[in-house]
């Protein structure tokens, strides 16, 4: 099972918590989901399928309204605003741009984080035992494994000597950058940021990985951006010598 499936799968039962009272009630579950990055059909899927498995059909009890932003982040507001408008029962956000913007239109309607990088941190939350106000989810807790990550991308590419680290505008990636840095540096790499604010710019963020002669990429956790796989291939047929690896 791949890795976006599985917290999919996992959101699934967690939003059942926050909806099942109205369920056993015979009424209808209106669910909002707010998407900052592109439509990704098996992970909707597979939370489709684990809500039926809980006895949520859409068509009979439940009805989903899905907003995307395209890897545009100052589309969010106005998104959140539309599924709020909606009246859900539950608003799921996918990813920190998306939490975030939910947090800000609603302190009433349930929000169900899937997932958040640094929920405490990021404010979301008061701690893992007591979640407080009307945010509660998933966490994947990518900065505690920066480090093996980064481990990882060494072992595979041990004479790598310059490293590009990919951020866009997402709020986590500075304290991830940093943690980043210091674990590059500590494999005796040198670090080039870029930072690609939308989809729309990561085609010169590759221009410039190519021209500082970075010999890999590594990518900050951050809701799908498809394209990214495709310049990076695009670069090695071009340049074999060039972006070695994408981590």
């Amino acid at each position: 099972m791949k890795r976006r499936e599985f917290i999919f799968l996992v959101l699934g039962t967690a939003i059942s918590c926050p909806v099942m009272a109205m369920a056993q009630q015979s009424k209808t579950v209106r669910v909002g989901m707010l998407n900052p990055s592109f439509a990704v059909q098996p992970p909707l899927d597979a939370f489709r399928k684990q809500l039926g498995d809980l006895g949520y059909i859409e068509g009979k009890n439940l009805i989903i309204d899905y907003r995307t932003a395209e890897g545009h982040f100052e589309r969010l507001p106005q998104l959140v605003k539309e599924l709020v408008a909606l009246r859900p029962d539950v608003l799921v956000a996918i990813a920190t741009p998306a939490i975030a913007a939910a947090q800000r239109a609603t302190s009433t309607i349930p929000i169900v984080m899937s997932p958040s990088t640094d929920p405490i941190g990021s404010g979301f939350i008061k701690s893992f035992a007591h979640p407080g106000g009307n945010i509660t989810g998933v966490a994947n807790m990518y900065g505690d494994v920066m480090g093996k990550s980064v481990e990882t991308l060494h072992e595979l590419l041990p004479a790598a000597k310059t490293v590009a680290v990919l951020m866009s505008l997402n709020t986590t990636h500075p304290t991830q950058y940093e943690l980043a840095r210091a674990a590059l540096q500590s494999f005796g790499k040198s670090v080039f940021p870029v930072v690609a604010p939308t989809p729309d710019d990561l085609p010169d963020a590759f221009h410039k990985m190519t021209d500082a002669h970075c010999d890999a990429l590594f990518v900050l956790a951050d809701p799908f951006r498809p394209t990214i796989a495709s310049l990076a291939r695009l670069i090695r047929e071009r340049a074999p010598e060039r972006l070695a690896s994408v981590v």
